[in-house]
């Protein structure tokens, strides 16, 4: 079990649930604040007084980084302050649950009043100064897995909601209000009842395809059925053909048709396609509507449903229109991956090679030391490594969410140039996505070896991963020419330059400016070629 983290303002009642959730999960429990009094021998107010905010602040982060390096499960009762430390509050993310406790300034002042006041709030005014705590903070009380409002909720009942979220363990992707949990689950549509339920919809607008209602749609009526709040349903033609703006506008037709209001929810249950048009769609109603990613395959579920961006295809190449609009939530069912074929549960597996490539070695290795069972689709084995790639990329996410970061999330793309343009290239019917970007990203990391940047090694390793996954790593220098006047659309082109990712070493990547003429001679020259001609012999 992960450790619990109670985070949230002063006399939000952490110091009263965090003891009542420590005995029902049987795990010791450490009152953050009461440690350092502790430690360093005198009270919260004498420290303030002795060492200024910095001294406290100090002592409080040595503390915290202790606790949550140890591999011992607890539950944790923060300070008021401590998550206003964005590097503090991204570590307690990573490493465990975060759960928020929020009241209403008058019940902060009620419940300080008992205890005797608090430094922070001294003053002529401490409601002003509780609000402009409350303001501050706003965005990083936010980034958490779980928010609970204690003003006048049973400390039971907040337990129960806490060992709830215990069972579900999400991973969450942190951006101040507009932050997200990623939900897991094996057959149990509850949790997408659940997670729309949260959000309080005054609607539903319902995006699948053919495909997906053919396969999934009870599941997805089992998880609609309890929620007494009316339901439109789209149903798109399947493929990645028909991710244009036709289809954007079908959605956008039922939905306006319907009278959705910006209380209304998108619902996208499907692929990668279904998410970008679904996630577009809600991107532009009424200026922006919520939208709840439901992945039905292994591609969207590591890579298309998390992250926010969104989008649909044009003639002079793929995704090239869109925008960035994060989710409200993403429920993940690997149950809905039983009705996959082999080769679209396989081509989702490209994308959690990439992940592993750029971002998480550990990742990468548990692929390779378990290749046989991922291959074959085990959802014991699949479900920790899901996981693992939804959390390597909501990091990447939290720290750039627009790509805006030189070396930030341009390394997702890794293995996307190539992989792209020979989507565009066979007319998105010859390659599914992951089929182009396993070729692409081995593609790119020769290019990456051709340039003095990529062990060649490890070329060789990513190889052979690939291969024994089932995916082609090689194409004809004809069509991989053919293909090139698509890479020149890409969108981290800068002039006649492109931002490209290349992996430097196992789990760790960085952005190079490379000139489009020096990749293409890279890759249609003697050197990818050779490698090009080993990979087919196997050699």
């Amino acid at each position: 079990m992960l450790p619990i983290v109670l985070s949230g303002f002063m006399a939000t009642g952490k110091s009263t649930v965090g003891p009542r959730l420590a005995a029902r999960l049987d795990l010791p429990f450490v009152d953050t604040d009461a440690a350092i009094v502790q430690g360093a021998g005198k009270s919260v107010a004498e420290i303030f007084r002795d060492e200024g905010e910095a001294g406290f602040r100090s002592r409080e982060k040595d503390l915290v980084e202790q606790l949550l390096a140890s591999p011992e499960a607890r539950v944790l009762a923060f300070g008021g302050g401590t998550v206003t430390s964005r590097r503090l509050r991204h570590y307690a993310l990573d490493r465990a649950l975060v759960v928020t406790l929020s009241a209403s300034p008058e019940t902060v002042l009620e419940r300080v009043a008992q205890t005797g006041g608090r430094p922070l709030l001294a003053g002529a005014d401490p409601r002003a100064r509780a609000c402009e705590l409350l303001e501050a903070r706003a965005d990083a009380y936010a980034e958490c897995h779980l928010s609970l409002v204690t003003d006048n909720t049973d400390p039971d009942a907040l337990v129960d909601a806490i060992v709830a979220l215990a069972e579900r363990s999400p991973v969450a992707v942190p951006l101040g209000t507009r932050s997200y949990v990623v939900d897991f689950t094996r057959g149990k549509p509850t949790h997408l009842t659940d997670a729309l339920a949260r959000l309080g919809p005054s609607s539903l607008v319902v995006v699948d395809d053919a495909n997906v209602e053919r396969a999934r749609g009870g599941a997805l009526a089992a998880a609609l059925g309890p929620l007494a709040v009316r339901s439109i349903r789209v149903t798109l033609p399947a493929g990645e053909q028909h991710k244009n703006l036709a289809s954007v506008g079908t959605i956008w037709d039922a939905a306006l048709g319907a009278g959705i209001d910006r209380d209304g929810v998108v619902v996208a249950f499907g692929g990668g396609v279904v998410g970008d048009l679904a996630g577009f769609a809600s991107a532009c109603l009424l200026r922006g509507v919520r939208v709840v990613q439901v992945p039905t395959t292994l591609l969207a579920m590591v890579d298309a449903s998390v992250g926010g961006k969104t989008g649909f295809d044009h003639a002079s190449g793929k995704n090239l229109v869109g925008a960035f609009h994060q989710p409200s939530a993403v429920v993940i069912d690997l149950e809905h991956l039983s009705t996959l074929s082999v080769r679209e549960r396989t081509a989702g597996l490209a994308e959690v090679v990439k992940a592993g490539l750029a971002l998480d070695a550990t990742l990468f290795e548990a692929l390779r030391s378990q290749v046989v069972a991922v291959r074959a689709g085990d959802p014991e084995v699949l479900l920790p490594i899901v996981r693992a790639a939804v959390k390597a990329k909501a990091r990447v996410v939290r720290d750039d969410e627009r790509e805006g970061q030189p070396a930030g999330r341009v390394l997702l793309n890794v293995g996307h140039t190539v992989g792209h343009a020979l989507e565009a290239h066979g007319g998105y019917t010859r390659y599914l996505h992951g089929e182009a970007v396993a070729i692409g990203t081995v593609l790119e990391l020769a290019v990456g070896a051709s340039l003095g940047i990529t062990p060649p090694d490890l070329v060789v390793l990513a190889r052979e991963l690939f291969q024994s996954l089932g995916f082609a790593v090689t194409v004809s220098r004809d069509e991989l020419a053919a293909a090139w006047r698509f890479a020149l659309a890409d969108k981290k082109r800068a002039g006649a330059r492109l931002k490209f990712p290349v992996v430097t070493s196992l789990g760790a990547a960085r952005v190079e400016m490379v000139a489009f003429d020096v990749l293409e001679r890279a890759l249609l020259g003697e050197g990818v070629g050779r490698f090009l001609a080993a990979a087919r012999s196997g050699s």
